[in-house]
């Protein structure tokens, strides 16, 4: 059992961060079978209240919703797409940017969700709580789109730039306000923003999800902090500059490699480039 439980931990450790939410999603799905059968439903908790004066009750939702879902088909299509996304940012960007990305479009998605129910709760369908992983996928691919709008994929036969699948895809959406399910829309839309915004800004060299690695340091950082106030103070700050100097450089890397990519596809690169962005991504 030790053996087991040793392989399942170190399989999990490798694999890259928007595939470890896929497992989480799938997760808390099964958790939610269970929970289900002893009288518990996690939507009743987790899920993001279309009610104002509700969501103050549970602020946590915000976050929550884009891990739960309501059928094993909505979970399904949701996981596929985000599967396939994972591929592409485990070459091209790093776990910590995936993740914010990721967590970016779930907000704004939510925040989009309770907007649009508070101020318009006549003018579209929204009659009931949000749940779904669509505004965190769909901030991914527009993500993608907006910051490699000529990057070269395949349908078939048929190729084309990027940045058509997006516009595409936010076109084939727009109906969906009129539809029984126009907060869902509405949630897709807010990622699609947020998606935009953060290719934009990060093309300019800004982190539009900076605020979020605070929240994401500490976490990561909650175990070693003894460790880390033994060091002196003077070696502490050249410890910083340094990394800083060296997330710079790295960066600088990523984006001569990805602007390449954007020009002349990926099948340019040297094999060294392509290594030197699959451990970036594992990063």
């Amino acid at each position: 059992m030790t053996t087991l439980s040793k392989d399942i931990k170190d399989k999990l450790s490798r694999l890259h961060i928007l595939e470890k939410i896929i497992v989480a999603n799938t997760m808390v799905f099964v958790a939610g079978i269970f929970l289900n059968l002893i009288g518990f439903n996690l939507l009743e908790w987790f899920s993001l209240p279309y009610v104002l004066s509700d969501y103050f009750g549970r602020p946590w939702s915000i976050i929550s919703y884009g891990f739960l879902h309501k059928s094993i088909r909505h979970l399904f299509f949701n996981m596929l797409v985000l599967y396939f996304i994972a591929q592409t940012f485990s070459n091209l960007f790093s776990a910590r940017l995936s993740l914010k990305i990721y967590l970016l479009g779930v907000i704004y998605g939510g925040l989009a969700f309770i907007t649009v129910a508070f101020l318009l709760p006549n003018a579209l369908q929204i009659n009931g709580p949000l749940v779904g992983a669509s505004a965190g996928v769909r901030a991914c691919i527009i993500f993608l789109c907006v910051y490699l709008p000529n990057k070269s994929i395949g349908f078939f036969t048929l190729r084309f730039p990027l940045k058509y699948l997006g516009i595409a895809m936010v076109v084939l959406d727009l109906p969906g306000l009129l539809s029984v399910n126009s907060g869902g829309t509405v949630a897709h839309i807010g990622g699609y923003l947020s998606g935009y915004f953060y290719a934009r800004q990060f093309h300019n060299g800004k982190d539009f999800g900076g605020f979020l690695d605070g929240i994401l340091n500490y976490f990561k950082t909650k175990k070693g902090l003894k460790t880390v106030y033994k060091k002196k103070k003077t070696s502490i700050m050249a410890d910083q500059k340094k990394k800083e100097f060296d997330s710079f450089t790295h960066q600088k890397q990523i984006d001569l490699i990805l602007d390449k990519i954007s020009k002349s596809g990926y099948e340019s690169l040297t094999q060294a480039e392509k290594d030197f962005l699959f451990r970036a991504g594992k990063k």
